[in-house]
């Protein structure tokens, strides 16, 4: 009997390998960037670049994650709490104008918080730009053919080339995974022909200095009245032939066959401390620079290659159908797509975009990725760059889990851990409670007050979010001691939201008092136009996830009887979700209606996405509802809103929406500055534009896409294969290998004409039961083609028990 072997990816149609390897992996320009939306982004979780390409003055913009102007600021209000109870009764009384009154003056920052999202120079602080390389040529007059500027997504390398006076240049910049520095080299097609000038530029807070044959640039970032961060960077080259001199502050390369530039940025911020340090960043600086010189380019380069690999290639997506597009730089395909022309490698190529970008802005270790990801160019970010907890934050790690990437969630839940004993200290002094709590926005510095506005910014289950990733984590991955150890933040997060319910006299339901639903207004019936409120929807839908999540993390770890016992006493009471008079789901406890009906936020259908409390397969009345909310809300909204609805679709299985909306996410959007009004899209770089850009749009994308291509939530996690594949002839065709299961499954599958041809389901964690729908005509056989569940089966939903490493096949072909 022949046995099983490990899925390798099919070509389903005559294509091009090349233009296969091209279409949905590169990101390319055929010339320089004119702005930020043009640049392409380099990352290796710590050192950012974003590479220009100009063949006159080359830029070449510096990040690091951690570098951000601010510091630890206490502001708190530690009388709020006794207020508290007279904002609770007010709105138990349904008096919201009275009680709004009241919590906007008491209920939020005792300071100015964010600054309304411009404290570059406050304490609050915010993500900054390390500051910009150039490269200014010697040769600026001579006309420029031949160009070509082009990311590689399978080698996370940006190489720029070009011919000037018969002579071809080319420029590869890429960050070091394995080395941690970022390289970057010039070479040339005949000998000597490298003239430039190399210098390092940053318009405030720094001192630039000559030493040796190396660039330093030192600087230290304001924190409010006081002097907050130290940071540096050196560049050093390394040249074959030729000369290196010295200008000022400058550089001179003459002569030269290649230059090899080594690159590094160090701050004196500790992540997993979130404090400063007393480090000698200037050595520790100059030695990885030190390290790296000695090495040859080429050694190194394949060595970050290795190292970048081994999560790239975790997880591959490919769509194989006859395709005519010509060569394209990647703005003119966007363009094409939207304006309805197939390309059916362009969503493969954002998928795997998505995970490009969250492969190089969180690393282990590190601090995770923010508004912006790892990438800007701002003194002042939009909104801080901060981390925003009322979704933005959460929506980075959406594709995480799914996509094969959950080693690089230790930054979001090193973060969460972090912000507990700042967190426990603001549920105390504004909510007299037990536990932990983070409202809206937060910093490196761990913020967890409300924000200067209580519209805003008294949303409380900022917290309570973060904690539902290490409960999701667990199921992806079932790693016990990953339980033990982030259980404490789950009971926390648990033990605060139990202490903010009260009973509401209508229904003698528990609601969290007071809230908001985040960032939206209500009208009540006598006009008042409000946000504060009791029993938002999305917090009782969070409420249920953590309490569900910390009664069955204290069962598997066998802890905390007396809180299991509290909590499920209380889950039944908690308000549930309600379905209005016009069939959708209502947004707060009462029948409200919205004072802005396309509000960008859907928060009341968490429950929908991430939440599984409401799925087509398991509660269709709510999911009919779901869809009606949807449909009222609209397609419109800024960019991370489309991916959000993206994912709503999906889960919905209604494929042909989400292609939709994933084709608006798409819509190419050239221009720069805050513009949420005329909605989102994609920049030429395939960044998202919110706009400005912001960084969860593209995660939210990628979980987006996957969604629609394998679910696995609802009871039992029962893993769904195209559960909401689009009828678009583009997605008919194609294979996604590596894609993982909540219950530690692994997933290799392939499609043709619509259907599942050919999946192989691997056990990757412990042995356990494995939940999947089986479409009609399929078998699932064991790893001796042995047929264990017969396609003749009556029951879709079939169960079987899997070993550890043991691998299943789905299949109609036994």
């Amino acid at each position: 009997m022949r046995k099983l072997h490990f899925f390798t990816l099919l070509c389903l149609h005559s294509i091009s390998t090349l233009w296969a390897q091209k279409t949905d992996t590169h990101v390319k320009f055929n010339h320089p960037a004119s702005s930020f939306e043009e640049s392409l982004p380099l990352g290796n979780g710590r050192l950012g670049a974003l590479v220009y390409g100009n063949t006159k003055r080359e830029r070449i913009a510096l990040n690091e994650i951690t570098l951000w102007s601010g510091g630890v600021q206490e502001a708190n209000r530690q009388d709020a709490h006794l207020y508290l109870k007279p904002i609770q009764n007010l709105l138990l009384e349904g008096k919201n104008k009275e009680a709004q009154s009241l919590l906007q003056k008491n209920f939020v920052s005792k300071d100015d918080g964010s600054h309304n999202g411009n404290a570059a120079n406050a304490l609050y602080g915010c993500y900054q730009t390390v500051g910009d390389l150039f490269i200014q040529w010697k040769d600026t007059l001579s006309k420029v053919s031949k160009y070509s500027r082009t990311l590689d997504l399978e080698r996370a390398v940006v190489e720029t080339s070009f011919t000037k006076t018969g002579v071809s240049y080319t420029e590869k910049v890429y960050t070091d995974f394995k080395n941690d520095v970022t390289r970057i080299k010039f070479f040339a097609s005949k000998n000597a022909s490298l003239n430039f000038k190399i210098s390092l530029f940053r318009k405030e807070h720094t001192v630039i200095s000559i030493s040796g044959n190396s660039i330093l640039m030192k600087g230290q970032l304001p924190a409010g009245k006081d002097m907050g961060m130290k940071f540096i960077t050196i560049v050093k080259p390394k040249l074959k032939g030729g000369i290196l001199k010295i200008e000022g502050n400058q550089l001179i390369v003459e002569n030269a066959t290649e230059c090899d530039l080594i690159l590094n940025t160090e701050t004196n911020y500790n992540p997993v401390s979130a404090d400063l340090t007393s480090a000698d960043i200037v050595a520790i600086c100059k030695d990885k620079i030190n390290k790296a010189f000695i090495k040859s380019e080429i050694v190194c380069f394949n060595a970050h290659k290795l190292e970048y690999q081994s999560f790239f290639n975790r997880c591959r997506l490919n769509f194989y159908a006859e395709n005519k597009i010509e060569n394209l730089s990647t703005s003119k395909r966007l363009a094409l797509y939207y304006a309805g022309r197939s390309d059916p490698n362009l969503p493969a190529l954002y998928f795997n975009f998505g995970r490009y970008l969250l492969i190089s802005s969180s690393r282990p270790g590190l601090l995770p990725a923010n508004l912006q990801g790892l990438w800007a160019t701002e003194y002042q970010t939009p909104w801080n760059g901060d981390y925003h907890l009322n979704i933005n934050l959460q929506m980075n790690y959406w594709p995480a889990e799914v996509t094969n990437l959950s080693a690089l969630t230790q930054p979001l839940f090193q973060f969460t851990n972090n912000l507990v004993p700042n967190g426990a200290k603001t549920a105390k002094a504004y909510y007299n409670a037990e536990g932990w709590v983070a409202h809206v926005i937060s910093n490196p510095w761990l913020y967890t007050s409300p924000g200067e506005g209580a519209e805003w910014g008294s949303t409380l289950t900022g917290g309570a979010w973060l904690s539902t990733h290490i409960w999701e984590h667990y199921l992806y991955t079932k790693d016990i001691n990953f339980l033990i150890k982030y259980y404490p933040i789950l009971k926390g997060a648990s033990l605060f939201l139990k202490s903010v319910l009260v009973k509401e006299a209508k229904n003698n339901w528990l609601v969290i008092s007071p809230s908001n639903s985040p960032e939206n207004t209500y009208i009540t019936d006598d006009g008042f136009k409000g946000q504060t409120a009791m029993g938002p929807t999305m917090d009782m839908q969070i409420c249920r996830s953590i309490f569900n999540a910390t009664v069955e993390a204290s069962k598997i770890l066998e802890t905390d009887l007396e809180l299991r016992k509290i909590l499920t006493d209380i889950i039944p009471k908690l308000a549930p979700n309600q379905i209005g008079q016009n069939g959708d789901i209502n947004e707060w406890l009462e029948d409200w209606v919205d004072a802005e009906p396309k509000h960008r936020h859907v928060s009341h259908l968490f429950g929908l996405y991430p939440y599984d409390e409401i799925t087509p397969w398991d509660n269709h009345k709510l999911s009919e509802a779901a869809k009606e909310t949807l449909n009222q809300r609209g397609d419109g909204g800024t960019g991370w809103s489309k991916a959000w609805k993206i994912n709503f679709w999906a889960r919905l299985a209604d494929g042909n929406h989400a292609l939709r909306l994933f084709k608006e996410l798409l819509k190419p959007v050239n221009g720069t500055g805050i513009n949420m009004q005329n909605g989102g899209g994609t920049y030429p770089n395939l960044f998202c534009a919110h706009p400005p850009f912001q960084i969860d749009g593209n995660f939210g994308g990628t979980s987006g896409i996957a969604e629609m291509l394998i679910q696995s939530h609802g009871k039992n996690n029962v893993i769904r294969l195209l559960p909401a594949l689009p009828d678009d002839k583009d997605w008919q065709n194609g294979s996604l290998n590596g894609v993982c299961a909540r219950g530690g499954f692994e997933i290799d599958m392939s499609w043709k004409d619509g259907a599942i041809n050919r999946a192989v389901v691997t056990n990757k964690k412990i042995s356990g039961d494995c939940y999947v729908y089986l479409p009609q005509n399929l078998n699932i056989a064991d790893s001796n083609n042995k047929i264990i569940i017969p396609a003749s089966n009556v029951k879709r939903v079939v169960k079987f028990f899997a070993k550890k490493n043991e691998k299943f096949l789905i299949t109609n072909s036994i």
